[in-house]
């Protein structure tokens, strides 16, 4: 998979917020988890599930020293550990993951920052280090991205797409609302794409807004999808895109060369005879289409294009299962373009050909949901695909870190990476529901307590609308 070096307009930014994070630490105001310092800290005796698919590891060490785990090993065996400076943190009988990674979230069509500050408190409090925005409004998604990196938030780390779609498209109520002040599709981070569009700017307006991709959305043909994404691409830059570009099928937006393909459902729509003319045309796929029994022939030529090509799958599965089961009280409601069993017959299909799949959502949960929207894509992967649980955790953490281009800096608990794990105290491995014995998150070495979660309030999701 194609992987993108930091655009060089980043550098600034990047050396401002390490300032900004260094004076607040030394102030004493490093935000509202424990304060990550010099001081190291171990984190001793527990059974280490480590992200990468990996058996659990029990009784192990890892040391952490500011941001970065320095160390993972045996209890007692790590250098120096005996040093009566270190500071030790006591998780014999205790469980440690990688944090979780939600690959597909919303945060800003429309703007509203108290309300995706506390969908963002209670993912980071639930053990989620990370998130990946797909298209929004970035003057607001920057801002949040910024105040989570730099601490004064408690938010796992954004990263987010600036996004690309046909003329057609710009007439959705959503643009407007994310556009808001700027014509629509003539704003850095949603552009208007057709044949004269001067695609080398246009990727170079969008690489401004600090975006770590761009996402290839709708109504263009595969010339252009192929167009954008190399030039994305020779600018070092992702290319994260529906799996079908309504009317580009989805044989030719993975052999584009995009690095992580959203839905698993619209996959299907490359058996429909005709395909639909553009993305606003919501006719439901034909079941009857898929094989009637086994793997789809069809399908399986996807993946395997897919697995030629290092393309993740950020399926969102557990989005279809919902409002399935959530139309049975409901009929009035217009069907999805997948039922929930097509969706999870497709991400199955998927997984069994080897495919790596992410734990995208695309759905903020609401105010009545405790826990985070990723423990729903996750208990998806196990009950209804029939992932093991560690395979589960695997595409919740290291392949979610891939579909954000960040493995370098975590996904799984290895020196070196950042220090982002969430500590339980029941095995996730023997039955996923363990995730919700949460103890405490560790999010680049600072420490969130689940005792101290404020649950997310009445105020908080619908204060707009008292505005």
């Amino acid at each position: 998979m194609h992987t993108p070096r930091r655009p060089a307009t980043r550098w600034a930014t990047a050396l401002f917020l390490a300032l900004s994070v260094s004076a607040a630490w030394a102030a004493g105001s490093a935000g509202p988890g424990a304060s990550a310092t010099e001081a190291a800290t171990l984190y001793a005796g527990a059974t280490v599930i480590d992200g990468t698919g990996a058996a659990p590891r029990v009784n192990q060490d890892i040391l952490v020293r500011a941001e970065r785990i320095v160390a993972v090993g045996p209890h007692g065996s790590l250098e120096g550990t005996h040093d009566a400076s270190f500071h030790t943190v006591d998780l014999h009988g205790s469980y440690v993951i990688p944090g979780l990674i939600d690959s597909h979230v919303h945060l800003a069509t429309p703007p509203d920052a108290k309300r995706a500050q506390a969908i963002l408190r209670r993912n980071l409090y639930a053990g989620v280090t990370a998130v990946r925005d797909m298209a929004d409004d970035l003057r607001s998604v920057a801002e949040l991205a910024r105040e989570a990196r730099a601490g004064e938030i408690p938010a796992p780390d954004i990263y987010y797409a600036a996004l690309m779609a046909g003329p057609t498209f710009f007439l959705d109520p959503r643009v407007s609302a994310a556009s808001y002040g700027v014509t629509p599709g003539k704003s850095p981070w949603m552009q208007s794409i057709d044949e004269n569009t001067d695609l080398r700017e246009a990727v170079t307006l969008a690489r401004g807004t600090s975006a770590t991709a761009l996402k290839v959305y709708a109504d263009l043909p595969p010339d252009l999808v192929a167009k954008i994404t190399a030039e994305a691409h020779r600018q070092h830059i992702m290319v994260w895109a529906h799996s079908a570009v309504f009317p580009t099928r989805p044989a030719d937006v993975i052999n584009a060369g995009v690095d992580v393909v959203s839905h698993a459902c619209y996959l299907a729509y490359q058996l429909e005879p005709v395909m639909l003319a553009s993305y606003e045309d919501h006719t439901p796929f034909h079941d009857a289409l898929l094989a009637p029994s086994g793997d789809d022939p069809v399908i399986a030529g996807l993946y395997r294009d897919m697995l030629k090509h290092g393309t993740i799958l950020d399926a969102t599965g557990s989005l279809f299962v919902r409002y399935d089961a959530e139309r049975k009280t409901h009929p009035e409601r217009k069907p999805l373009r997948c039922t929930g069993p097509t969706t999870t017959r497709l991400v199955r299909q998927a997984w069994k050909a080897g495919v790596p799949i992410s734990t995208g959502t695309d759905s903020d949960g609401g105010l009545d949901q405790v826990w985070p929207s990723v423990y729903d894509e996750i208990r998806f992967l196990v009950h209804d695909v029939g992932m093991p649980p560690i395979e589960a955790i695997h595409s919740a953490t290291l392949v979610g870190a891939q579909a954000a281009g960040q493995a370098k800096d975590m996904g799984s608990i290895e020196a070196g990476k950042l220090a982002n794990f969430a500590v339980l105290s029941a095995d996730p491995a023997k039955d996923i529901g363990n995730l919700q014995s949460i103890r405490m998150t560790v999010k680049r070495g600072r420490v969130y307590p689940r005792g101290g979660y404020p649950p997310v309030t009445k105020e908080e999701m619908d204060h707009d609308d008292e505005d």
